[in-house]
């Protein structure tokens, strides 16, 4: 009977989990899904999925993960006015759904650490940040990071390349956030640090396989910028 009661605890609380996810869910579609930045529903549900298996991988807690990674671009600066404002509404909606005040707190710190920041964040302090952090940067760079880098370009009308403009070293957060750098500026900014500030061995690989896909395409990138081919070169 004992075990019996333990099973039937354990499925009614993976039952509870499940439905605050799919509130989350729908949550998040609701206020980001017409997004065009690079940070709609769909980036968030990418981070979510990998945090969730990296979680498995790593022996974390699944659910704050899960939930955190749904959560976190809800309150970033980028997206919303107000900041503070934002995670206010995240801690209020998690205590109506009724998600315990351990893990409520323990979601809210991650929500309020895991942006890059210029690479001045706050390094996080619990596994379950280290895998929301890596899930996050992992969507920034690859096939997919390369995407999101040019909508969010020209959603704030950037333009794709200056060779004029050289990438910039040791920016503030302020300018971090505030500048009007290149597309392809961002890369060097930014994308390519990514795989070196990786948290846990699960990040670190998956982010090794990215990072090689973007240095390929840079490559390319510049020989179709220059105009170059095998085929223009002359044999000896």
């Amino acid at each position: 009977m004992e075990e019996a009661a333990v099973v039937e605890a354990e499925t009614e609380m993976n039952g509870m989990t499940q439905g605050i996810i799919s509130r989350a869910e729908r949550l998040v579609q609701e206020q980001l899904g017409g997004d065009s930045s690079g940070h709609d529903w769909w980036h968030l549900f990418r981070v979510a999925r990998t945090a969730r298996r990296i979680a498995e991988a790593e022996g974390a807690d699944v659910f704050v993960c899960e939930l955190a990674a749904l959560l976190h671009d809800l309150a970033d600066e980028k997206l919303v006015e107000d900041q503070e404002a934002g995670q206010r509404r995240i801690e209020a909606w998690l205590n109506e759904t009724g998600v315990s005040p351990g893990d409520t707190d323990h979601i809210m710190e991650i929500i309020r650490t895991v942006s890059y920041s210029g690479g001045h964040g706050v390094p996080m302090r619990t596994l379950e940040g280290r895998i929301v952090q890596d899930a996050d940067r992992l969507d920034a760079i690859g096939a997919i990071g390369i995407g999101r880098t040019f909508a969010y370009g020209g959603a704030k009308g950037r333009l794709m390349h200056d060779p004029a403009q050289a990438p910039r070293e040791a920016m503030t957060r302020e300018e971090y956030r505030s500048s009007g750098g290149t597309a392809i500026n961002h890369f060097y900014e930014k994308l390519l640090k990514l795989k070196d500030l990786m948290n846990t061995d699960t990040g670190r690989a998956l982010a090794l396989e990215r990072h090689r896909y973007m240095e390929g395409f840079l490559e390319q990138f510049y020989q179709e910028w220059e105009g170059e081919s095998p085929m223009f070169r002359k044999t000896p």
